[in-house]
């Protein structure tokens, strides 16, 4: 008797960028188009060395800067360049990219309460919900997994976007983002078929841990 075969797995290696220009300012980044540091630009050379072996089939990146240089340097290992994808972009925060908590907290301390005591419904003043974020973020996901169906792939993308996936991805709550750790220059790996997905790796850091992050980058 013959056994054929079920499909093979997708393989889907998350990935947030390197440190950025100014993250230990504590500012929030959100849409703002900053580049990698130093330390970012040997974080993503880490990571290349860590996955060097892995068969990419293709690899995409947000199209800010700091994802943008984190994909190629990955990317170049294996002769490929990234596609981009403004879909894993991270949130946009609107009024509050390029403050810190302290100063959002003295600008606009009901907002910041809000936000707080909500994460997962907030609206960021002329930015974007979490929802909002989540339904694009995983729009992107599910196209390019699709695309690549029973291949291997890297996505570079941001803290706040990658938190949404795997939220998706592992059909947890919205509220439940921040429990999933995202470090600069951080792996985690999804393995699925379909729509069912497996949690294999979570935020493996190559690099030296880093003690200060900006909180949305």
């Amino acid at each position: 008797m013959s056994h054929r075969a079920g499909p093979r797995l997708t393989k889907v290696y998350l990935v947030r960028h390197g440190t950025p220009e100014g993250a230990e300012t504590g500012r929030f980044i959100g849409h703002l188009d900053v580049a990698l540091s130093a330390a970012g630009e040997a974080e993503a050379d880490a990571v290349a060395a860590r996955l060097r072996r892995v068969p990419f089939a293709a690899v995409y990146a947000s199209d800010l800067a700091r994802t943008r240089r984190t994909a190629e340097i990955l990317a170049a290992v294996h002769g490929l360049v990234p596609g981009l994808e403004p879909g894993l972009r991270e949130f946009a925060m609107g009024r509050w990219e390029g403050l810190t908590a302290t100063e959002i907290r003295a600008l606009d301390p009901a907002g910041f309460d809000a936000w707080m005591a909500d994460v997962g419904r907030f609206q960021f003043p002329g930015g974007e919900s979490l929802p909002e974020v989540a339904a694009r973020a995983w729009a992107a996901f599910d196209t390019l997994a699709t695309r690549h169906a029973g291949q291997t792939i890297a996505l570079v993308a941001h803290g706040g976007s990658l938190r949404a996936i795997l939220c998706r991805a592992l059909g947890l709550a919205l509220d439940r983002l921040l429990a999933l750790g995202q470090g600069y220059a951080g792996v985690s790996l999804l393995v699925g078929r379909g729509d069912t997905w497996a949690l294999r790796l979570l935020n493996e850091r190559v690099a030296a841990e880093r003690a200060a992050e900006a909180p949305g980058g």
